[in-house]
């Protein structure tokens, strides 16, 4: 494993020595050393360090920086030295800490230096600079997921709303996202903030139904310390948490009318009253609403601010149901399969079979993609074989149409309310749709029934049918 390298700039030989005594006794440490700090930035402009140990006073006849750990933090920010630089000092400084900090240094030590303490912030360096990466890594990973092109859609009408998304992205305006559950409004909603000048500020979501009135005042404008009887400390709303960014408030509809005239307030004043507070805040936040609601009905109904539902409805976007948009299925499931392959292990599913692909593209999805998603993953569960087949889908995506062959397709009038008599009849129908869907695989029939072959066999004896 390649070691660690730790670069020692210390105009002291007694100090230097010392500190690459120390950096030599730590296992996977290598050190390097310089004088002065023409030296150490000549070493750690041509070298890759981990850590640099810098001596403040470099120069001790300078009155200013010249020469001191503040010359080398800004030089060396200036060339990109990436170094975790640690400041060292025979005085412990507070104001001195305080400067080189906001400069870049990672840490400061003051001297004389023991082996613990050296080793101890060294390990805490690297594991800030690791947090860092991860950090970035994360904001990255949360960018690219929700940009346009990980929407997975290329229907005209999801083309439509990408469009949409672009021109308004980065305007302050308030947008109201509408389709049914599962269509994807949260992340439509993400993609609009992640996109958008407000990127690198909070997105945060709240369900305005899943909290109850008497908390979700709080929740949202947050509450000073004894403003009611659980109120023993202060406390910041979603609105501070969201400064800046972007306020997702999905399922609006679901707003008490007390707290939609507080909702105005804010949207018309850009300022918000934390409960048990007299004074106000000013916030700088997009809101993005969303409902599988329809609020105009509601405004009917009284049950929502009409002139709230003005104020909100200035952009909407209205997501169509997966069943209005086919051209997406075949991309979506390709997705799904891709993503559950790398969680369901040691199965590699390859696709689907042509039978199940029918399956799937006639199917009505009333629970859209969040449906589609949940199908696909319960298949690659279940399945024998590298591709998805019809006996691993639910049997309620199953149409129970019958090729007119079957004259299955009539309709079932029953001749008595006798609920054993019809009982029977609707069982042999059963059978015959799921024997004319498998063309007679009788296997395949019993899973679509969900009975055993045994049963299926008997049940066809029974009632005289064959395959």
């Amino acid at each position: 494993m390649r070691k660690k390298r730790v670069l020692i700039i210390d105009d002291e030989y007694e100090i230097r020595s010392l500190l690459a005594n120390y950096i030599q006794r730590m296992e996977g440490y290598e050190p390097s050393l310089a004088k002065d700090l023409e030296e150490g930035l000549s070493l750690a402009r041509n070298n890759e360090f981990e850590h640099i140990l810098c001596d403040y006073y470099l120069n001790p006849d300078s009155e200013g920086p010249e020469g001191t750990a503040v010359e080398f933090l800004q030089r060396a920010k200036a060339e990109g030295i990436g170094s975790n630089i640690i400041v060292m000092s025979g005085k412990a400084e507070v104001d001195k800490a305080v400067e080189v900090t906001k400069l870049g240094a990672v840490d400061y030590l003051a001297k004389p230096i023991t082996f613990a303490q050296l080793e101890f912030v060294l390990k805490r360096a690297e594991e800030r600079a690791k947090l860092y990466r991860e950090n970035i890594q994360l904001k990255q990973q949360v960018e690219e997921k929700y940009s346009f092109s990980n929407i997975i859609a290329r229907s005209p009408q999801m083309e439509r709303i990408f469009n949409v998304i672009e021109k308004v992205k980065d305007y302050k305006t308030t947008v109201l996202v509408t389709g049914e559950s599962g269509t994807g409004k949260e992340l439509v909603s993400r993609a609009l903030h992640f996109n958008s000048i407000r990127k690198h500020a909070p997105f945060v979501a709240v369900n305005c139904g899943g909290i109850p009135e008497n908390l979700l005042e709080s929740e949202l404008f947050g509450h000073v310390k004894g403003a009611f009887t659980d109120a023993v400390r202060s406390k910041k709303g979603l609105f501070e948490e969201a400064q800046g960014g972007t306020l997702f408030l999905d399922e609006i509809g679901e707003l008490p009318l007390s707290l939609q005239v507080k909702l105005l307030r804010v949207l018309q004043e850009h300022e918000i009253r934390p409960v048990g507070d007299n004074k106000t805040i000013k916030v700088d936040v997009r809101i993005v609403a969303a409902t599988a609601r329809d609020l105009g009905e509601l405004v009917r109904q009284g049950k929502f601010r009409e002139d709230l539902y003005y104020r909100i409805n200035v952009l909407t976007i209205v997501i169509p149901p997966l069943r209005e948009r086919k051209e997406d299925i075949r991309l979506l499931i390709d997705h799904f399969i891709k993503k559950y392959n790398k969680v369901i292990k040691p199965k590699k599913v390859v696709g689907v079979s042509p039978e199940a692909m029918q399956v799937l593209m006639n199917y009505k999805w009333p629970g859209n993609v969040r449906e589609l998603e949940n199908v696909i993953e319960r298949a690659l569960v279940l399945t024998e074989h590298d591709t998805i087949q019809v006996e691993d889908l639910p049997v309620s995506l199953h149409s129970l149409d019958v090729p007119a062959s079957t004259g299955g397709q009539e309709e079932f009038i029953p001749e008595s309310l006798s609920i054993k008599k019809n009982a029977k009849k609707m069982e042999s129908k059963l059978i015959s749709i799921a024997l004319a869907k498998t063309k007679g695989n009788k296997t395949q029939a019993a899973q679509l029934l969900e009975i055993s072959l045994p049963a299926l066999l008997y049940k066809m004896k029974e009632y005289g049918l064959t395959s």
